[in-house]
């Protein structure tokens, strides 16, 4: 990401591993953890696989996080979809399933994968200003729409997402096998640029 950032705005770096796994956590609606767990060795912490992934991910610079001088409040990680969908055989985990057909429906457009603050940082208005920076990711890489899966049961962010434009597209029934929660369906919201 090529990106001027003025604060609290910046790029994340490794050393905030801890709170970006964190953050992801609570965008997956506890999928992340779900996926760590079944990643971690013996004895390992998921939580341990969590911050070296989000840790790997900074270096790259693909995570723009808000950090008002006392560490990161919030996070925002995306990217492009292309204009092909991704192929989805039958080896593909039906866990994931439904996640990627929503994406395939969303092609050639920039994927908010991540958006999250931490509870009490909540109704400031850092996800709007995240918003409208994605909105300029968005822009700069050339397209004209925007896209996020969300979960059917946050409300929350549903109604984050729909002050800002978007607008449902379609929906998919969430696959749980072992997985522990209350979310029934993913739901795919767009808009245009």
């Amino acid at each position: 990401m090529n990106l001027e950032l003025d604060r609290p705005l910046r790029l994340a770096r490794d050393t905030d591993a801890a709170q970006l796994a964190e953050l992801v956590n609570f965008a997956g609606e506890g999928l992340p953890l779900h996926v760590w767990t079944g990643l971690a060795s013996d004895g390992q912490d998921p939580w341990d696989v969590g911050r070296m992934r989000q840790a790997e991910k900074a270096r790259q610079g693909k995570i723009v996080v808000v950090d008002y001088g006392d560490g990161v409040v919030a996070g925002l990680t995306g990217y492009e979809i292309g204009n092909e969908p991704e192929p989805i055989g039958e080896d593909f985990l039906a866990l994931f399933r439904p996640l990627q057909e929503l994406e395939n429906l969303a092609l050639q457009s920039w994927y908010v994968n991540v958006l999250a603050s931490y509870p009490e940082h909540r109704g400031k208005g850092i996800g709007s200003r995240l918003l409208d920076l994605a909105d300029d990711i968005g822009r700069s890489c050339g397209l004209s729409r925007m896209s996020v899966i969300v979960a059917s049961n946050n409300t929350g962010a549903r109604r984050l997402y729909e002050r800002h434009g978007y607008d449902e597209v379609a929906s998919r029934p969430c696959v749980k096998e072992d997985w522990d929660t209350d979310t029934e369906h993913w739901v795919l919201l767009m808009k245009e640029l």
